[in-house]
């Protein structure tokens, strides 16, 4: 993000829209007053109704669908904030587009970029359930009966790991919700998110986010399903069947999806944001474009942003061969490109290609972006640079098409509205809280358990020590907003010993920053000499106890979003911040059994945890169950079946760690010969034990066009019943171009009791199995393939499949 558009610009942006005309167009006229038009009968086909609309529109009011709203919704509100149908008439008389994030109240203030949550710096809380759903419906009251041809809005919000609403359920943040390598939970999570959305009147989701993120420096990668193509493509299109589902037209509690943020986002230079993705095309490709290529052609997405960064010089935003080439020709992606926030007017002050809006606007729209967010700046200025020649009708047309596309096969024409009285009722209700628990649960990763300390036996416990600030100050992590109740573990461990009769003592122990708002962009660390003297009451405190529990990690401030020079979120380094290593050392050395429960948003380098702590649970950031989820994994209601969907580092100087490494890599460095990383990619424990066979081929040898089966048996061989993740990987013997050692190519999370066996089944596709070859042709090559099984990336066993 980038400082906000002034006042005075917008002004002159609106005025661009109502003053341009291009001279010599023509547009059929509207049918006579009482005739039905063509575009409002949903029983014609939507192209029909697409070209029908668009010839009955002028310039302005094509101009006018490809801009949104949002810091300067002063100009569609009244001074309280409420929608008004008299200030959009004059501010847009022909019409708009969507309305950026219309649960938030911007434009109370002087426009001001801030978080995606409900103005956190600026102190205003975002609208509720009811209130939302008042300002939608008028919104599109406004839109459907007082503009001239009644074009509902689209309306979008945020949607990372649940609504980002006031009072809306909140998930387990998006890389924890990929360490649950769960499919069915995950489109339950965000079908249940989008009901939520829905019920207020929100259509879209800014989400989900399926970028291959392979460095952990960079702030954002909580926000990603984590280092794999085909993780993050499954969990991807999981989460966009519980959006939207998997047909068109859009069901009446689906909202669209839009997938974030096309491409090499993830593995920027020097770790930081938006930096030059030096990525070439091969890896680009193999490793970046799958998540991608996968949704838009296995399931009817409608809405693609494209990423901040440039690729070999281009930025994305004005990446022909990316938006264009690729996608649409390539792929055959139908839908629309929506611009991520401010990226289009950034081509000039942040890439530095022009120093014009206009200039921004062409390239742009030419590179196949269809629609400016969150405001219109460079895009209010397309009826002028089509009368000018610089833009011509057909690239304007094209890009209207598709976004009146959405709006007939969201059914935003019949059914624009929502009902005020439900918005409320199916908010944050029993069945959300009951999943968002569940999925808590599914997403812990379990990284040691020495001498079996867990799970906890609250009734051979008689005191127990619960250390570390955010115990009871709970990060959920960015792009959150207000839950209506976070469930801390200091609450959840209450309720335990009470439950079980034994005592709880709580001490903060160390604090790392001074706040945790997401959105302030100065970050101050917590100074030393005060943690100094909370280290020290807490060692009291634990000297104590029988056993100890440690809340370390990260919070909203250390790891996020880097949106601007002077709101940066990247790390150079992987170490827990602060003074929570010399709180660990203080704490180990009394000797007291010690759990050491991680909420946090990168992958951290926790050396010294690794080492001396009895256990440590990975609990990423588990949203608003974190308490209770927490409680129920550490005292065994819960087994921990989750898996680390990214390698852990060890240093920052073995970066980049990822585990689909090539054969070339990894050969050490002086004076530290370590090439494994500290936690491969796959691993998790459990509370039980499992066997996982060497896996079965139904044929030793196929073809290239053939598809084979791949069975293992899985046993539980412990005495609890647990979840176990089968993983599948390939190896290419012998290959044209280098291979990695092992990639990803299926899973599947299975429950069993203590003792049982059953038999998983994998179908080997030929997709499996091909690769990007010397002519850049996508291929599969005759020779050996080796099929590795087991649950995590190392302790794996093979058989060899050949193909001829």
């Amino acid at each position: 993000m980038t400082q906000a558009v002034t006042r005075r610009l917008f002004g002159a942006s609106l005025a661009a829209i109502a003053a341009a005309t291009a001279p010599g167009l023509t547009f059929a006229a509207p049918k006579a007053s009482g005739d039905r038009p063509l575009y409002k009968d949903p029983t014609q086909p939507v192209d029909a109704r697409v070209k029908d609309l668009l010839g009955r529109m002028t310039v302005e009011e094509k101009a006018a669908q490809l801009i949104g709203i949002w810091l300067t919704k002063a100009a569609i509100q009244t001074p309280e904030g409420e929608f008004s149908a008299e200030a959009a008439g004059k501010s847009f008389p022909n019409g708009l587009g969507q309305i950026s994030r219309p649960t938030d109240r911007r434009g109370l203030k002087p426009a001001k970029v801030v978080d995606a949550a409900a103005g956190a710096e600026d102190g205003s809380k975002g609208r509720n359930a009811r209130d939302t759903a008042r300002y939608t419906n008028a919104a599109q009251k406004w839109s459907a009966e007082k503009t001239r041809l009644g074009i509902p809005l689209l309306m979008h919000d945020e949607a990372l790991h649940g609504y980002v609403a006031r009072e809306a359920t909140s998930y387990p943040q998006a890389i924890a919700l990929a360490s649950s390598f769960d499919t069915e939970l995950v489109e339950k999570v965000f079908s249940m998110a989008a009901r939520e959305m829905r019920a207020r009147g929100s259509n879209m989701a800014l989400a989900p986010v399926v970028d291959v993120a392979r460095d952990p420096r960079w702030g954002r990668i909580e926000e990603t399903y984590g280092e794999d193509p085909h993780l993050c493509a499954e969990i991807g299109l999981a989460a966009i069947r519980g959006f939207q589902g998997k047909t068109l037209p859009l069901a009446r509690e689906k909202v669209f999806v839009t997938l974030k943020h096309m491409t090499g986002h993830g593995q920027p230079e020097n770790g930081t944001n938006v930096g030059p993705a030096q990525i070439a095309e091969r890896t680009l490709r193999e490793n970046f474009f799958p998540p991608f290529e996968r949704a838009v052609k296995e399931l009817p997405v409608r809405s693609v942003m494209p990423s901040y960064n440039e690729i070999d010089g281009v930025p994305s935003h004005a990446s022909h061969w990316l938006l264009t080439d690729i996608l649409r020709t390539e792929w055959g992606y139908q839908g629309s490109v929506q611009s991520d926030y401010f990226a289009i007017k950034e081509l000039a002050n942040r890439h530095k290609m022009t120093d014009s809006l206009a200039d921004t606007a062409v390239m742009a729209l030419k590179a196949g972006v269809d629609v400016e967010l969150p405001d219109g700046e460079a895009y209010a200025l397309l009826p002028q640079l089509v009368k000018e020649g610089r833009v011509s009708m057909a690239q304007l047309d094209t890009a209207v098409g598709r976004v009146l596309k959405m709006k007939f096969e969201g059914g935003f024409f019949e059914n624009p509205y929502v009902d005020e009285k439900a918005a409320e009722s199916l908010n944050n209700t029993a069945e959300a809280i009951a999943l968002a628990r569940e999925a808590a649960r599914k997403s812990v990763v379990l990284l040691k358990n020495d001498k079996g300390l867990l799970p906890l036996n609250g009734k051979a416990i008689k005191r127990m020590a619960l250390l570390g600030t955010h115990a009871r100050d709970t990060p959920i992590g960015g792009y959150s907003d207000e839950p209506k109740h976070v469930v801390s573990l200091l609450e959840g461990l209450t309720a335990e010993a009470k439950a079980q009769g034994f005592a709880l003592d709580y001490a903060e122990a160390v604090r790392i920053t001074e706040r945790r708002v997401w959105a302030a962009d100065e970050v101050k660390l917590v100074d030393p000499a005060v943690n100094a003297r909370l280290i020290a009451e807490a060692v009291e405190v634990a000297r104590k106890a029988d056993v100890v529990v440690m809340v370390l990690g990260d919070n909203e401030q250390t790891s996020r979003e880097a949106w601007a020079d002077n709101h940066l979120g990247d790390r150079n380094d992987l170490d827990l911040i602060g003074q929570q290593n010399d709180l660990a050392r203080a704490i180990f050395d009394l000797g007291k059994p010690t759990v050491v429960f991680l909420l946090n948003g990168r992958p951290m380098s926790i050396n010294l945890l690794a080492e001396r702590a009895d256990a440590i649970v990975e609990g990423w950031y588990l949203g608003e169950q974190t308490g209770t989820a927490g409680a129920d994994i550490l005292f065994g209601r819960a087994n921990p079946g989750g898996k680390l969907p990214v390698s852990i580092a060890r240093n920052v100087g073995q970066l980049p760690i990822f585990y689909n490494r090539k054969p070339t890599s990894r050969r050490g460095y002086l004076f530290d010969q370590k090439t494994s990383p500290l936690y491969p990619f796959g691993f998790g424990l459990s509370y039980t034990t499992f066997d996982i066979s060497a896996p079965r081929l139904a044929k030793a040898k196929i073809s290239q066009g053939e598809t084979v089966r791949v069975e293992v048996d899985v046993t539980n061989t412990g005495k609890l019943a647990g979840d176990e993740v089968v993983q599948l990987y390939i190896h290419d013997v012998a290959a044209s171009v280098t291979r990695p050692l092992l990639e990803l190519k299926h899973f599947k999370r299975v429950t069993l009791a203590a003792g049982a066996k059953t038999t998983v089944a994998f179908e080997m596709a030929p997709s499996d199995l091909w690769f990007w070859n010397l002519e850049m042709q996508r291929v599969v090559e005759p020779g050996a393939f080796e099929i590795l099984v087991g649950p995590n990336s190392v302790d794996l066993k093979s058989a060899t499949l050949t193909v001829v």
